[in-house]
């Protein structure tokens, strides 16, 4: 878990999401065409503060690409990141977006190579409207499953999991992140919510037989249980890939309600987060003052 500090007063934004498509085996072109996208979506009348992009949006989604794809990033968390000598491209690029947008950008995810160990990850990038990298957050639980006549999947036949809980503070919220997966794992979430954070943001890319399913259930939980506001961005849906994203990007409110939902085409949704909301849900259900740790475990206290 990051260091904790204090927590920050909650206070309104409008969070972007970009559900992108037309991702190719060409990583400049997917560069390109995500950096436009960041743009787009800052220069909208909505005058976002954060813009989120989804899972894997620099190569195509899948295992047998993420060493091809993967780049050295070595951000050291607390220390300052020197975003000039980065060996990442697509750092370098997300940098440059957020500074020319002037907003907090969750950089979806990209495959990352640990040069000591040689280890991949699926890891998510977070930066200032300065364009510092000021976070990270190595996907912890990683996608293998095995549902017979439907669909196989086993990310760590070239992944490792991440070993680390993160979060972010901007001036207006304490943000969690989490990758795809890991919103199937409800502690990451109860501790992300009892260590202050007001809302947690996850990219992911849920296929068409769990995204059906679970999509919007799981965000819903996540949201309700913890009384925080929940997202996820998707890729949009390409059925000439080999890997079908359901897209339907989301956020979910304390209460558990459907904020804005996106189709499964390329598209920006914008949605305005309200702390009043967040506050009421806590006041008016008093859950997170009822919780009986003295007959149950309290997952966030290591």
């Amino acid at each position: 878990m990051s260091l904790i500090s204090k927590t920050p007063i909650f206070k309104p934004f409008t969070l972007a999401l970009i559900q992108l498509g037309g991702t190719t085996a060409n990583k400049a072109d997917n560069l390109k065409h995500a950096r436009e996208s960041i743009l787009k979506a800052a220069t909208n009348p909505a005058k976002p503060q954060v813009v989120v992009l989804p899972e894997c949006f620099n190569s195509p989604y899948g295992h047998p690409h993420f060493p091809d794809y993967a780049e050295d990033i070595e951000y050291v968390p607390g220390k300052p990141y020197d975003v000039v000598q980065s060996k990442s491209e697509s750092v370098k690029m997300l940098s440059s977006a957020a500074k020319e947008a002037g907003v907090w950008l969750i950089g979806g995810s990209i495959p990352e190579r640990e040069p000591a160990s040689e280890n991949l990850y699926n890891t998510c990038t977070v930066y200032n409207p300065q364009g510092d990298l000021i976070a990270t957050h190595r996907k912890v639980h990683l996608f293998d499953i095995d549902i017979p006549g439907k669909i196989t999947f086993k990310e760590s036949e070239t992944l490792t999991g991440g070993t680390t809980l993160n979060f972010f503070d901007t001036d207006f919220a304490r943000i969690g992140l989490g990758i795809c997966y890991d919103v199937r794992f409800p502690e990451m979430a109860m501790i992300a919510a009892r260590n202050g954070c007001h809302m947690l943001i996850y990219p992911g890319a849920f296929n068409l037989t769990t995204g059906p399913l679970h999509w919007e259930l799981l965000q819903r939980g996540r949201a309700l249980d913890n009384q925080i506001y929940m997202s996820m961005c998707s890729p949009a849906r390409d059925l000439t890939a080999k890997y079908h994203a359901w897209g339907h990007s989301m956020v979910v409110d304390p209460m558990g309600k459907v904020l804005s939902e996106a189709g499964h085409d390329e598209e920006i949704t914008y949605t305005d987060i309200d702390p009043k909301v967040f506050e009421e849900t806590r006041a008016w259900i008093p859950v997170t003052k009822q919780r009986r740790f003295d007959v149950y475990p309290d997952v966030s206290v290591q």
